[in-house]
C-alpha cells in the first residue's frame, strides 16, 4: 500500500498550485499552472481583465476550472498516485465570488468522467467573470452598506471590518442593482475557496468562519450572517450563501467523478477550503500571540488576537485553525519601496551603507521621529514625509543616519501601535515570524526586534498558502477530537532564530511609541474618507 499524503491547493490570482505532502510533512509532489502562460486562450493579464473603468477587475471562472483539469492531468501523466491521497484542502484569492446558475448543482454532481470538468460546466455560471480582490468599483455600495448599519465602526464592530469595496457583499450589492435577473438566475453564490471545494466536493461547498469574514457579511462573533448586512446588500441572499462552517470542518468524501477519472480513493476527504490569508497563517504556524510580517512591497501583518477590538483599520477575521480565536490582517502600502528610496537617497542605494548608519544611530533616535509615506497610505490614511524633533516640532530634514533610523523605527512602531489597536498583545512566549525582502537585513530585524520587545525568526514563505491548506487537510481529520494544527505540525522544520532584543528595549520605546500614536493623529489625511482598496 502507497504511504499517504495530503494535497493542498492555492486557486491565486495568477495561478493555481498543487502541494503534496507525506506523513513526516515532507513535500513529495508541487506542480502549477500560469493561467496567463498556460492558458491565453482566456487572454487575461496576470490572470486578470482589469476594465475600461480601470475600477472592475474580474477573473473568468471557466479559467480556474480549466486549471484545475489541466494540474490533474500533469500529475495523471507524471505518474502521481491520487490513491494514496487521504485528504485535501484548499485556499482561495480572498473576497472574490463564483455565481451558480439555477439548476447548476444537479450538472456539477452529475458531471461525466469522460469529459473534462470545464466542459460539463461551460454553462453553469450566471455570472461568466467573477468579481475579484483587484476591484474598486463599489464605492456606492459600501457607503450605503456603511450607512444601513449605522456607520464604518458599527460596520467593522459586526463584521471584522468597515466597508471595503473588495468585501464580497458590496461585490454581491453591485450584481443585484447592475444586473437584477442575472442575480435572480443565480441559486448559489460562492467564495473563490468554496468554488473550488465545490468542484471536488461534486455539490455546493460551504463558506468556512475564516474567508467568510472578508465578506462585510458575517457576525464574526455568533459566526452566523448578519441579517441587517444581508438586507442591505440584497434580497433572499441568505439561501443563496448557505450556512458558513468552522474551517477544520470535513465536508464529506471526493466526488466520483475524480476516482472514476483520476483513480482518487472514494473515500479520500475535503476539509472546508478558506481565503489565502488565513490558509498562510496555517502554512506559517502562527501560535497564540505570534505575529508574522512580511517585508514586500506593501508590509503585511497577520496577528493571532484572543480578543480583537475591530477598528477603522485592518480586518479581524475568524481564526481558521482554531475558531475559538481570532486573527487580523493589517497592510501598509510603503513598505519596501520607501526603504529603497531612503536607501537610495541616504545611502548611496547601498544596503550595506543603509545598514552601518542604521547600526551608527541609538535606539530611540534620540527622540526624532518620522512617518514616511510616498503613496497614500493605508494605515493610517496618511501621505507625505512629516519629521519631528525630540520636542515634537516639525522639521524640514534630518542628517542623513537620523532619516534612516526614523524610517525604520517609524513603521515598525506603527505596526504595533497599529496591531494593539486591534486587540493584539504581546505576550513573554510572542515570536515575530518575518519574511520577504528586509527579513535578510539582520539591522533592520534588531530594530523590529526592539520596538516589540519580542524574538524574531525569519521563515520561508514560497507556498506558505500551499502548504497551510495541506497542513489544514492532515488537522481536518482529527481537529474534531481537539487536536491542534501545532500538535499536528510539529515535526515541520522550526523558524530560524535572528535577533533577540536588546535589554532595556521595552522601558526605551515605551514612551516613544505613546509619542508617534500621537504624532500620527497630526498627519493623518482625512479619518472620514471611506472604502480604500487592498
Amino acid at each position: 500500500m502507497a504511504s499517504p499524503c495530503y494535497l493542498g491547493w492555492d486557486f491565486s490570482t495568477q495561478q493555481l498550485k498543487v502541494i503534496a505532502i507525506d506523513e513526516q510533512l515532507r513535500v513529495i509532489y508541487e506542480d502549477n499552472v500560469h493561467f496567463d502562460k498556460d492558458l491565453p486562450e482566456f487572454k487575461t493579464q496576470g490572470g486578470v481583465y482589469i476594465h475600461s473603468d480601470r475600477l472592475t477587475v474580474t477573473s473568468p471562472v471557466l479559467m480556474w476550472v480549466k486549471a484545475l483539469d489541466m494540474i490533474l492531468e500533469k500529475m495523471k501523466s507524471s505518474g502521481f498516485n491520487f490513491s494514496q491521497v487521504r485528504a485535501l484542502s484548499g485556499a482561495g484569492q480572498q473576497h472574490g465570488s463564483v455565481y451558480w446558475k439555477k439548476g447548476s448543482i444537479q450538472i456539477l454532481k452529475n458531471a461525466s468522467s469522460e469529459l473534462p470538468l470545464h466542459q460539463s460546466l461551460k454553462g453553469c455560471f450566471s455570472v461568466s467573470n467573477s468579481p475579484i480582490w483587484m476591484d474598486s468599483s463599489t464605492a456606492s455600495q459600501c457607503n450605503a452598506l456603511e450607512e444601513a448599519v449605522g456607520g464604518a465602526q458599527h460596520l467593522a464592530s459586526i463584521t471584522g471590518s468597515r466597508a471595503y469595496e473588495r468585501f464580497t457583499g458590496n461585490q454581491i450589492a453591485k450584481i443585484y442593482s447592475q444586473n437584477p435577473e442575472v442575480y435572480k438566475q443565480t441559486e448559489r453564490i460562492s467564495l473563490v475557496s468554496s468554488f473550488a471545494a465545490s468542484l471536488f466536493l461534486g455539490t455546493y461547498a460551504p463558506i468556512d468562519y475564516s474567508d467568510g469574514s472578508g465578506m462585510n457579511l458575517l457576525q464574526i462573533w455568533e459566526k452566523v450572517w448578519s441579517k441587517s448586512c444581508l438586507d442591505a446588500c440584497a434580497p433572499g441572499l441568505e439561501e443563496r450563501l448557505g450556512c458558513p462552517v468552522p474551517s477544520h470542518s470535513v465536508l464529506g468524501t471526493i466526488s466520483p467523478y475524480y476516482s472514476q477519472r483520476y483513480g482518487f480513493s472514494p473515500d479520500c476527504k475535503i476539509v472546508a477550503f478558506t481565503g489565502d490569508n488565513p490558509a498562510s497563517l496555517a502554512g506559517m504556524r502562527l501560535q497564540e500571540g505570534d505575529i508574522a510580517i512580511s517585508l514586500g512591497t506593501s508590509d503585511t501583518l497577520f496577528l493571532w488576537i484572543q480578543e480583537p477590538t475591530p477598528a477603522l483599520e485592518g480586518h479581524i477575521l475568524c481564526n481558521p485553525v482554531d475558531s475559538q480565536t481570532y486573527m487580523a490582517l493589517l497592510c501598509f502600502k510603503n513598505g519596501s519601496l520607501m526603504r529603497e528610496r531612503i536607501r537610495d537617497d541616504c545611502a548611496s542605494g547601498s544596503w550595506d551603507e543603509f545598514s552601518k548608519a542604521l547600526s551608527s544611530t541609538v535606539a530611540g533616535n534620540n527622540g526624532n521621529l518620522g512617518f514616511y509615506f510616498d503613496v497614500m497610505e493605508i494605515t493610517p490614511e496618511a501621505v507625505g514625509i512629516h519629521r519631528f524633533n525630540r520636542d515634537n516640532q516639525k522639521v524640514s530634514g534630518f542628517p542623513k543616519e537620523v532619516e534612516i533610523r526614523a524610517l525604520i523605527e517609524g513603521q515598525f512602531m506603527a505596526k504595533r501601535i497599529h496591531a494593539e489597536k486591534l486587540g493584539y498583545k504581546v505576550l513573554p512566549k510572542t515570536r515575530i515570524l518575518a519574511t520577504g525582502g528586509a527579513s535578510h537585513n539582520k539591522t533592520i530585524l534588531q530594530v523590529l526586534s526592539d520596538v516589540f520587545n519580542a524574538p524574531v525568526y525569519t521563515i520561508d514563505t514560497a507556498n506558505s498558502a500551499c502548504l497551510g491548506s495541506a497542513y489544514r487537510a492532515i488537522h481536518g481529520l482529527v481537529a474534531e477530537r481537539n487536536v491542534s494544527l501545532a500538535d499536528v505540525v510539529k515535526s515541520a522544520p522550526e523558524p530560524r532564530l535572528a535577533v533577540t532584543p536588546t535589554a532595556g528595549a521595552e522601558e526605551l520605546y515605551r514612551p516613544l511609541l505613546k509619542r508617534y500614536a500621537e504624532l500620527e493623529q497630526k498627519v493623518i489625511y482625512n479619518p472620514t474618507s471611506s472604502c480604500l482598496a487592498k
